[in-house]
């Protein structure tokens, strides 16, 4: 069975001041997702579920077009604020849905085989698809057996301002130990820094393993997600930005000894589109893989 990749493409480009998930930064209009589908197929994945907002459906839907409708089965789902609540009563001022943990739960219905997950705006390379695929294809894993690209911090670092990382603490043979979420990440002259909600800041060396949103999962994971979700409108489903991260949700599963995740590494180049000032460095950095042989100049041409 060929696995799945499922790409969260529902944010709304805040730090960015626009949909970033389909800004060209191809030679021939490509969007980052296109190079990520293309490394997708392939590396082996069967189909493609991208995770939207019907307020650009439209939009998005154009810019996909069906350029690779012949080489991928494709299939969307919806994250809005009222998704998978189950009858939670919504903040009458919550107007965004409640983060990465839910983005993937809204599209378990259409998910029964090992998947991996990625950001739409973030560019992972050829052998971090062929390592996680690698992973998910493997005959030997139980049913919550997980893994994760790591990446180091100082390599994912946006010039522009801050982003959000999960900083890794991994065992001697590269299982995850412990994943915390840190928002506001950024350069430093010796290596990186964080703040905390309040304020506070902490030293980082730039040379920590992080994770990028790029995982491999079972389909066990909804049912982890489902219970971590409920739990999390109960707790925090009242405040007005609360938001229940994929490493908030894997690092209790790993507490709890409910799942093993391993941290696998790739060799691949990595940049995304955080900021508006981002797109450049990313359009010049595919130049780049294109001249180096990579990547076709029109990536989707069959003829």
């Amino acid at each position: 069975m060929k696995p799945t990749l499922l790409i969260l493409a529902a944010g709304m480009g805040t730090r960015y001041g626009g949909l970033k998930q389909i800004d060209s930064i191809g030679p021939n209009g490509e969007i980052i997702i296109d190079y990520s589908i293309y490394d997708a197929i392939n590396a082996g994945f069967g189909k493609i579920v991208f995770v939207i907002r019907h307020c650009f459906e439209d939009a998005f839907k154009e810019k996909i077009g069906n350029k690779f409708d012949n080489l991928v089965e494709t299939a969307y789902s919806y994250q809005e604020v009222d998704t998978c609540v189950e009858g939670f009563k919504l903040p009458k001022d919550r107007d965004k849905p409640w983060g990465t943990g839910h983005a993937i739960l809204v599209a378990c219905d259409l998910i029964h085989e090992p998947f991996a997950v990625i950001n739409a705006d973030d560019y992972y390379g050829p052998d971090a698809f062929k390592a996680i695929a690698g992973f998910l294809t493997a005959k030997d894993l139980s049913c919550n057996d997980y893994a994760m690209v790591g990446y180091t911090l100082r390599d994912t670092l946006s010039e522009y301002g801050s982003v959000a990382r999960g900083v890794c603490r991994c065992d001697e043979h590269m299982f995850l130990r412990e994943i915390i979420e840190r928002k506001k990440v950024e350069k430093t002259s010796t290596g990186a820094r964080y703040f905390e909600d309040d304020g506070t800041e902490h030293a980082l060396t730039g040379n920590e393993i992080v994770s990028r949103n790029m995982w491999g999962f079972q389909p066990s994971i909804f049912r982890h997600l489902k219970v971590s979700f409920k739990r999390f409108l109960e707790d925090r489903g009242n405040e007005r930005d609360s938001e229940l991260f994929i490493p908030t949700v894997v690092d209790e599963l790993i507490e709890k000894e409910k799942a093993k995740v391993k941290v696998l590494c790739a060799n691949d180049k990595c940049f995304g589109v955080t900021y508006r000032k981002d797109a450049a460095n990313a359009a010049k950095c595919i130049r780049l893989l294109i001249e180096q042989g990579l990547y076709p100049e029109n990536l989707w041409d069959q003829s």
